[in-house]
C-alpha cells in the first residue's frame, strides 16, 4: 500500500539539525504508516548521511529514503524527490526547520478541504545560536520593517497570499504547471507559487500550520543569504514582472539613492542635507521598530542588534537585486 503523503527534504551538510527534523516528523499526529520521507542529499561531507543512516536504524518508522542530488541545488533536489515519490500529496520540509506535531495533519486537512492548491503556514523563527547578535537576527527576521508583508513570518490570520514557505500540494499539480525551475538557485518556491497563481490557483497560508525555522547566526551569513535572495529575485522578475511587491522594490531603491547621494555630496551641500535626512529617518525607524522586542525581552543589546540585522538584510537584498541587472555571476544556496 502506497503512503498518502511524501515528505521531501532537500539537504546538504545538515548534520547538526537533520536528526531533529526527522524526530519532529516521527511524532506527528498524522498516521506514521501513511508517510514516506525522501531526503535528497547534495553530496554532504559533514556526516549528514551517517546521521540519517543511524537514525533510520534506530527508528524504523517512518520509512526514510535517501537519494543523491549531484547538482547540489534545492530545485534539483525537490524535482528528484518528487519523481520517485509514491504519495499523492507532496509536503516539503527543510533540513533546518522543525514542524510542530500537527503540521502534516493540519496541512493535509486544509489541502483536502480545498482551501488552496498549495497550503503552508508560519515560521516561528529561532536564533541560530545563543549570542546576542543571533538573538537579534531572529527578531529582525520576524520584524515587519525587516520583512515587509512576508506574512508567513508573523501573521495570525489565514488567507490567500503570494507565497508560502515549503508547502503541501497534490502531486498532480506538477503535471499541470511543471517542475520547480532548476535555473533559479533561490526563489524557486516563490516562482513555483507564481505559476500556481498565474493559472488561477490559490496559495493559502494558515497560521495553524507552524514550524520552527532556525535563522542565521551572524551578520556575515545573513548578508550572504539576503544577497542571494535579492539577486535571484531580480532574475525571477524578468519572467514575472507583475509579481514585484513594494517590500521587494524599496531596498534597491533605498540603496541606490544612498549611494547616489553619497557621490553627489562631494560637490553639493544640498545632497549632503538630503543624505543626512534620509539616513537619519532610516536609523530612527530602525530604532522604533526594535523597541517592542527590547521591552518584551528586557535586553538593551537588541536596540543595537536588531537595527544592525535589519540594515544588513535591506542593504544586502538591495545590492543583490541591483547586481542582478549587470552581473551574470552564479550563486549557490545552503540546503
Amino acid at each position: 500500500m502506497n503512503p498518502k503523503v511524501s515528505v521531501i527534504i532537500p539537504c546538504r551538510n545538515e548534520q547538526a539539525t537533520i536528526a531533529g527534523v526527522l524526530g519532529a516528523i516521527s511524532i506527528q499526529t498524522f498516521p506514521i504508516d501513511q508517510l514516506e520521507v525522501i531526503i535528497a542529499d547534495g553530496c554532504s561531507s559533514d556526516g549528514t548521511r551517517e546521521t540519517i543512516d543511524q537514525y533510520s536504524q534506530e527508528n524504523p518508522a517512518p520509512a526514510i529514503k535517501v537519494i543523491e542530488n549531484s547538482k547540489q541545488t534545492i530545485p534539483a533536489a525537490l524535482n528528484s524527490a518528487i519523481r520517485i515519490s509514491k504519495g499523492n500529496i507532496i509536503l516539503r520540509l527543510d533540513a533546518h526547520a522543525f514542524p510542530s506535531p500537527n503540521y502534516i495533519k493540519t496541512s493535509v486537512e486544509i489541502l483536502e478541504n480545498g482551501k488552496g492548491d498549495i497550503v503552508g503556514g508560519v515560521w516561528q523563527i529561532k536564533p541560530g545560536s545563543s549570542t546576542w547578535i543571533a538573538q537579534s537576527i531572529a527578531h529582525a527576521a520576524a520584524n515587519r520593517l525587516g520583512v515587509g508583508d512576508a506574512l508567513y513570518r508573523y501573521t495570525q490570520k489565514a488567507g490567500s497570499v503570494d507565497t508560502v514557505p515549503f508547502g503541501a500540494f497534490y502531486k498532480n499539480l506538477v503535471d499541470k504547471i511543471g517542475n520547480f525551475d532548476e535555473s533559479l538557485l533561490t526563489n524557486e518556491d516563490y516562482e513555483f507559487n507564481a505559476r500556481i497563481r498565474k493559472m488561477g490557483g490559490i496559495v493559502w497560508l494558515d497560521p495553524k500550520i507552524k514550524s520552527e525555522y532556525i535563522a542565521r547566526s551572524n551578520l556575515r551569513e545573513l548578508a550572504r543569504q539576503y544577497w542571494r535572495y535579492g539577486y535571484w529575485k531580480n532574475r525571477m522578475l524578468r519572467r514575472y514582472p507583475g509579481t514585484l511587491k513594494l517590500r521587494q522594490a524599496l531596498p534597491p531603491i533605498f540603496v541606490l539613492t544612498v549611494f547616489l547621494l553619497i557621490l553627489l555630496s562631494f560637490g553639493s551641500e544640498y545632497a549632503q542635507l538630503i543624505l543626512a535626512l534620509e539616513v537619519g529617518l532610516y536609523l530612527f525607524a530602525l530604532i522604533i521598530a526594535s523597541v517592542p522586542a527590547v521591552i518584551d525581552n528586557k535586553d538593551m543589546k537588541l536596540l543595537i542588534g536588531i537595527p544592525l540585522a535589519i540594515a544588513t538584510m535591506h542593504f544586502s537584498w538591495g545590492l543583490g537585486f541591483l547586481s542582478g541587472f549587470v552581473s551574470p555571476v552564479k550563486s549557490t544556496r545552503k540546503q
